[in-house]
């Protein structure tokens, strides 16, 4: 009970309505499209959750962000979309899990609740951009192999995602701009599955939840890099 107290005081007045407003649009979209599956709401919910944690550099998010790439995964595999399940069961868990390492790691002034943002060289983000350019390749094949769903936004899909989780580790402010790109291209993929499934509605109207919520992650961050960077008050 006091770690649910807790949880809810760490909100601002705007999280909190961002995060109830988030919950509300997911719940109606699987009630009104007469969605059946329960791990799927169980699902968009959580990550819902993680995202606001995530936004606010808590580590928690990055926990659920590891569960969520599981529901994720297994919601993918029924619609044949495998670059998707692939991409978040083989690569966005297990980078997820070494970005709470990470994030453990570096707590802003020992504070276990809030991450300490890093300012990364144009050599890493060289090195970022190499890797999602060459995992981005490989993927190409192997999902055309599997026969893959829309092939080509699973593709691109597999780029922003991997640039994103990448970043998410590497504690980079644009990690929530790497997000919001592969939140658009969801929102298109599964808006091409509605025409054989009406019930991935709720889906579409998930990851544009999410994009909302990156949107506010990228802003939030970046005051948290401007207040992190100010000298601590010798007062408190």
């Amino acid at each position: 009970m006091k770690a649910l107290k807790a949880f809810f005081r760490s909100f601002t007045p705007f999280e909190y309505a961002l995060w109830v407003a988030s919950v509300l649009a997911i719940v109606l979209s699987f009630v009104l499209c007469g969605n059946s599956d329960w791990l799927n709401l169980a699902g968009s919910l959580l990550g819902a959750t993680a995202l606001i944690l995530v936004a606010k550099g808590n580590v928690a998010g990055q926990m659920l962000c590891v569960v969520f790439a599981a529901f994720y995964g297994y919601v993918s595999y029924a619609m044949r979309y495998y670059g998707e399940m692939i991409t978040y069961l083989c690569m966005s868990a297990p980078i997820a899990l070494a970005a709470v390492i990470s994030w453990l790691k570096h707590p802003f002034r020992g504070k276990r609740t809030e991450v300490a943002v890093a300012k990364l060289k144009p050599r890493d983000l060289l090195i970022v951009f190499g890797l999602a350019a060459a995992v981005t390749v490989a993927f190409y094949f192997i999902l055309r192999a599997l026969d893959t769903a829309n092939l080509l936004w699973s593709t691109i899909s597999v780029a922003t995602s991997f640039t994103a989780v990448a970043l998410t580790f590497r504690r980079s402010p644009y990690y929530a701009v790497a997000y919001a790109c592969n939140d658009v291209v969801l929102i298109v993929l599964w808006s091409l599955a509605v025409a054989e499934n009406r019930e991935y509605v709720a889906l579409v109207v998930c990851f544009c939840v999410f994009l909302v919520n990156d949107v506010y992650g990228f802003i939030n961050w970046l005051r948290m890099r401007k207040r992190q960077s100010e000298p601590p008050d010798p007062d408190r």
